[in-house]
């Protein structure tokens, strides 16, 4: 699969304002990274507050669909290696478009036991 990172950093603490931010500062630098050949776009931003999550889930949802058949998701946390395993898995998952995924220790598609 060809796909690409996006590391979103420096949003504000506030919802309202981390949604303004992401939207004016984030929105293009995504939009520019979905070439012609790209098939997935994993926007990766810190862990924050549950306030966050719907503009977050709107944001990846609304995203996915303005590009599709291009696919885009959020992953979201600050455990480095559950974001990489969601990223790993999101670039094996054809099917997974437009989805908030929030991460925790474990991270997605790795066995426990």
């Amino acid at each position: 699969m060809n796909g690409a990172v996006l590391r979103v950093g420096g949003l504000p603490d506030e919802a309202l304002d981390a949604a303004a931010a992401f939207y004016e500062q984030w929105l293009p630098r995504a939009l520019k990274q979905l070439s012609p050949d790209s098939e997935v776009l994993t926007i990766v931003l810190s862990g924050a507050a549950y306030d966050h999550t719907d503009w977050r889930r709107a944001a990846a949802r609304d995203i996915a669909r303005a590009v599709a058949p291009q696919r885009v998701n959020i992953v979201a946390g600050d455990d480095e290696g559950a974001i990489a395993a969601t990223v790993e898995y999101l670039a094996r998952a054809p099917g997974l478009t437009g989805q908030y995924l929030p991460t925790t220790g474990k991270g997605a598609g790795v066995a426990t036991g």
